[in-house]
């Protein structure tokens, strides 16, 4: 997949956050999501023809004016709705040297079943994947980078490694 031709659909973007990951993070919030979850505090980014089309490249060089960053979060929205676009734009980002984080509703394990290669490509190229739906029962606002406790922050590499969740726990 040519960098040039892809396009994303988007919802926006934080040039500046330490909410959504550890450190100093650039967030693309994807446009478009099937989970819906009560509570969530995202829902202009539900509709999958809401939000705007931008490139790859668009995005890319507005990312390298953000020079204090750690890292890139894609959030959403779900972002696996994109999942291959995500991946390709996350290899330029990881070869600058930032790490990637990937927020989903999806759980790691329903990722793991679905076998679709852009799935698979953006597992690879994340560093940390916040995995599973937003539960309003489990609301918990002193959770790091997380709404409820439901959610688990996986460490990607060390969980492919040993075949099953490797999580971070911050609190």
């Amino acid at each position: 997949m040519e960098l040039n031709s892809i396009k994303i659909r988007i919802a926006g973007t934080v040039k500046e956050s330490v909410v959504d990951g550890p450190g100093l993070r650039y967030v693309i919030f994807t446009q478009g999501c099937p989970h819906h979850c009560e509570g969530c505090h995202n829902q202009d980014t539900w509709d999958p023809k809401g939000g705007k089309l931008i490139g790859a490249h668009d995005l890319l060089n507005d990312i390298k004016k953000a020079r204090l960053i750690r890292g890139v979060t894609f959030s959403g929205g779900e972002p696996f709705l994109q999942a291959r676009a995500l991946a390709r734009l996350g290899r330029e980002i990881k070869n600058w040297g930032l790490d990637v984080i990937t927020f989903t509703g999806y759980t790691w394990e329903e990722l793991l079943r679905n076998n679709d290669p852009g799935f698979k490509a953006l597992i690879e190229i994340s560093d940390y994947l916040v995995d599973g739906p937003f539960m309003l029962a489990e609301r918990d606002i002193g959770l790091a980078f997380r709404g409820s406790r439901n959610q688990r922050i996986i460490k990607v590499r060390d969980t492919l490694d040993v075949g099953q969740p490797v999580t971070l726990n911050y609190f």
